[in-house]
């Protein structure tokens, strides 16, 4: 964390209860900041069962910004969440998409729906990201993390220009371990606290369920793609995702997910190892959205993501007319569906061009 950067700033901590944000309001209250914390209350819903994680979420916040004398509020982001986030995964979703709700959450709720309510009188928002910020030629980049497992630039990279340049991650610079180290060393009270699985907000809660609640069942046949045959019956399109190899529930398996008819309501499916229908080497991305003010070109030579995995993988880009990206991949890629965002680096996966939306 720079400190020039931060000097004479008014700093926002968005502290979840998490052991990430934790360790980074001690990484301000050892250069003598006592910056002002807040909990964004987006729980699912007003049910208890549904709201298990959030009393234990918050008085983990209230513990941790109490021992390092920082004002703890609580900032409801309730409405926002369930009209904007759901509305988006639940469309995507129902169209055939693959949609990823973390990432509309960074961008609407985090340092969206929350920047409305409180953040605008701060200069920073801090979080506790594995991300981190360089300025390049005068202009603020999105930067990896050096754990390549925990890095969560592809989560931050549909963020505005504004945003980016609000942001602050002062963990970034960590590995998982390190900062489970100074939790320990410091003997914050979530020092071993499990990270969270699964999408952000909502707790113990299956995302099936979450699905489920909101869109219902629609049965529709599992037809083998290759000899057009059926053979069982799905619950709702929805609840399955291209590659996907677990959890069908069909016998002399293993069996892949291979494509979704959502005007006739079917789900194709392929025996045996992935068939090279699975596999992709090149597809279009629509609506790209550029992270860093200024910059709205990529360079050809270009590596991806488009699942949260330490892997990158290598391409080279090419800019169609009707204003898409084509992505080269030098590589076979299992498990490209649209809907998914497929997120733009530097040849040495270090700068974060920001992301786009797959077409196929």
């Amino acid at each position: 964390m720079n400190t020039d950067e931060i000097k004479g700033k008014r700093i926002a901590v968005l502290l979840s209860g998490g052991v990430d944000s934790s360790v980074v309001v001690y990484e301000f209250a050892r250069q003598g900041l006592h910056p002002d914390c807040f909990y964004i209350k987006i729980g699912p819903e007003e049910k208890e069962e549904w709201d298990c994680n959030s009393e234990e979420d918050l008085e983990m916040a209230t513990a941790v910004a109490h021992r390092f004398g920082c004002r703890l509020q609580v900032i409801d982001c309730h409405k926002e969440y369930w009209n904007q986030v759901t509305r988006y995964t639940m469309e995507k979703v129902k169209a055939g998409f693959t949609p990823n709700p973390d990432v509309m959450c960074n961008r609407l709720i985090k340092f969206g729906a929350f920047d409305e309510k409180m953040g605008h009188d701060y200069d920073l928002i801090a979080t506790g990201h594995y991300a981190q910020t360089e300025w390049i030629d005068g202009r603020k980049w999105l930067t990896t993390s050096p754990d390549p497992v925990k890095d969560q630039t592809d989560f931050l990279a549909q963020i505005y220009d504004w945003q980016l340049k609000k942001a602050i991650f002062p963990i970034g610079h960590y590995e998982k371990n390190e900062v489970r180290e100074i939790a320990q060393r410091e003997h914050l009270i979530n020092a071993r606290r499990k990270d969270s699985q699964g999408i952000c907000f909502l707790g113990n809660i299956d995302y099936n369920e979450y699905v489920r609640r909101y869109l219902g069942e629609q049965t529709g046949d599992v037809v083998e793609l290759e000899t057009g045959k059926k053979i069982g019956e799905h619950k709702g399109l929805w609840f399955h995702t291209i590659g996907q190899r677990k959890g069908l529930g069909l016998g002399g398996g293993p069996w892949f997910v291979v494509r979704k008819d959502v005007g006739q309501n079917i789900l194709y499916v392929s025996h045996g190892y992935d068939p090279a229908t699975a596999y992709k080497k090149d597809f279009p991305l629509h609506d790209f959205h550029f992270l860093t003010e200024g910059i709205s070109e990529l360079p050809e030579k270009i590596t991806f993501k488009i699942r949260h995995t330490p892997e990158y993988h290598a391409a080279t880009i090419e800019h169609l007319t009707d204003g898409r990206y084509m992505v080269h991949s030098s590589e076979s890629i299992h498990g490209v569906a649209p809907g998914q965002f497929c997120v733009i680096y530097d040849d040495q996966h270090h700068r974060c061009y920001g992301s786009g939306e797959i077409t196929l």
